[in-house]
């Protein structure tokens, strides 16, 4: 797999039906967020190169720190079905929320050209930035020593 670091050729932004279906994929999976001690609801979603949409919801746990966040189960269970080639990813909450540092760096392991998408679902405004501007200079294997 390339590092996060490597360039490569910027990636163009997904058509706006592609768009549409991935927001709708994040809106609908929030519906299943399992968010008891917060009552903050999540759904996000990941659209693969091929068209494929993976959805996934906030899962909190009594123990906070054990909380997965929207973007990473939708991200482990892209990965657990066999993907790994990230296009964008779809947020939808209330407000709009930019996802954490740590989700930053999840999906920087799979590319820093991913397009990140926000989306409130009070009012249904988007947008749109590349993960490369939300976590610029992310950790990468090539920070790893080699042994």
């Amino acid at each position: 797999m390339t590092s996060a670091h490597h360039s490569i050729p910027e990636m163009d932004a997904p058509s706006e039906d592609d768009v549409s279906r991935l927001v709708q994929a994040a809106v609908s999976a929030r519906d299943h967020a399992y968010a008891p001690h917060s009552h903050f609801y999540v759904g996000a979603a990941v659209l693969l190169h091929d068209g494929r949409i993976i959805p996934g919801c906030n899962v909190e746990n009594a123990s906070y720190s054990l909380t997965q966040c929207a973007e990473r189960v939708a991200v482990t269970s892209a990965v657990a079905a066999g993907y790994r080639n990230f296009w964008a990813v779809a947020i939808a909450s209330i407000g709009g929320a930019m996802p954490c540092g740590a989700c930053r760096q999840v999906l920087a392991e799979f590319g820093m050209d991913i397009f990140v998408y926000t989306v409130d679902v009070i009012d249904g405004e988007r947008q749109m930035r590349r993960l490369s501007d939300l976590l610029p200079d992310a950790f990468s294997n090539s920070d790893i020593p080699s042994s």
